[in-house]
């Protein structure tokens, strides 16, 4: 039996539309939702390593270049010429940086690291959450100085998958559970910031370092005289880029740098620059760029691998520097600098709730799977990785959903 069609023709073909676009704004609203599409792309990509098709992915990824700059009829000019990995690598994630440059100074000057009362939980927090997992990585490693070099994999927290997790429990998480673990995360991502610029340069060329002065300088300038237009910034922080690519400094670093120069606040502007940017580019960096470094560096193919691969001293370093690490290094630091009275425990949480977030704090993901990268270039080797980095972030993820359910109130 059919049913009457509405009176209003435009009605009749507009709702059904309406009511998938309402869908699709409700989810993209969703504080998860950034978190859910990079485990998809990253799913995805796991799929596809081990089908048919996985000789494309890695062709695509590995072996097509591009070539950025001038030419000359049909012969290339200097320029930059990368795989489309390295340009997701490299290129795509220098705005990744940019952001977490943005976000760690609005928090630095305004925010929960504002203050040092205010800091020094999540600062001892994270620092404990990095010392751990790298002490852990280096106790199976230390008989090889080839392996030590992913040293730093396992101390990283990847923020929107954390947090996705823990949205995923609604209004049962305090707010100030949710505050502490972004506070971690981000000085997390200031320490990731500062060991891939100390430990993961790559034949420093002296002429491109000297080069990059001279942008760095146009910003400083730009910043000092309050300048509020943001591409100029951009402009300067592009020939940054190049020249911290070429100088051997891996060229995300161009990304951060730029973002501590963009004031946060400018006379006679009611929204300071950085805010802006910030906005502007969040949505395009959780749901565009992580979800494409997802895709780009989660595909590993299990052709030829076992589950003993897991018990190698790469795999097992990551795995439970991730796992146990985090959670020993994170609550451990926590609990010694609260009961030495030296802060107090988040308003509204209990020990429970804090040991729930130290679980979290081992889903590297990302930014284990990016230093990971920098770390080690063998395909075997990069396998090894990545297969530590999913299963350690996995564990931690479950294990921290499982325990911050059970500990708190349904909302």
């Amino acid at each position: 039996m059919m049913h009457q069609a509405p009176q209003d023709s435009d009605q009749r073909f507009y709702i059904p539309g309406r009511r998938i676009l309402n869908a699709a704004a409700d989810f993209f609203h969703l504080e998860a939702a950034g978190g859910i599409l990079l485990v998809i792309a990253s799913m995805l990509a796991i799929i596809i390593a081990n089908s048919p098709w996985g000789d494309t992915y890695n062709y695509i990824l590995n072996g097509l270049y591009f070539h950025v700059g001038l030419m000359d009829g049909g012969n290339k000019l200097p320029g930059v010429e990368k795989s489309i990995l390295h340009w997701i690598n490299d290129g795509l994630m220098a705005v990744f940086f940019l952001l977490v440059g943005l976000e760690i100074k609005r928090e630095m000057v305004a925010g929960e690291l504002s203050s040092l009362s205010k800091a020094i939980l999540p600062i001892v927090a994270a620092i404990g959450g990095m010392a751990v997992p790298a002490a852990i990585y280096v106790f199976f490693n230390m008989n090889s100085s080839e392996t030590l070099r992913g040293w730093a994999i396992p101390g990283a927290t990847d923020i929107a998958f954390a947090l996705a997790v823990m949205s995923l429990l609604g209004s049962r998480v305090p707010l100030s559970l949710k505050i502490f673990l972004t506070a971690i995360a981000i000085i997390d991502d200031l320490g990731a910031i500062l060991i891939i610029a100390l430990f993961y340069a790559d034949g420093l060329h002296v002429h491109a370092l000297l080069f990059a002065i001279l942008p760095i300088l146009g910003l400083l300038l730009l910043n000092r005289i309050g300048f509020g237009h943001r591409g100029l910034y951009m402009l300067f922080g592009v020939i940054l880029w190049i020249a911290v690519l070429k100088s051997g400094v891996h060229a995300t670093m161009a990304g951060v740098i730029t973002a501590f120069f963009i004031p946060l606040r400018v006379p006679d502007e009611r929204r300071s620059p950085a805010q802006r940017l910030e906005r502007d580019l969040h949505p395009w960096v959780v749901f565009l760029i992580l979800p494409l470094f997802g895709f780009a560096n989660a595909g590993v193919s299990f052709e030829g691998l076992s589950a003993g691969i897991l018990f190698q001293p790469v795999a097992l370093g990551i795995m439970l520097g991730l796992f146990v690490g985090k959670q020993i290094g994170v609550f451990g630091a926590s609990w010694l600098a609260i009961k030495a009275g030296i802060c107090k425990k988040p308003e509204g949480t209990h020990w429970a709730q804090i040991y729930g977030v130290s679980l979290l704090c081992g889903i590297g993901f990302t930014m284990s799977l990016f230093i990971g990268g920098l770390a080690f270039t063998g395909v075997d080797s990069q396998a090894t990785v990545r297969l530590g980095v999913i299963v350690g972030s996995l564990l931690s993820a479950v294990t921290g959903y499982i325990v911050l359910r059970s500990t708190t109130d349904k909302g």
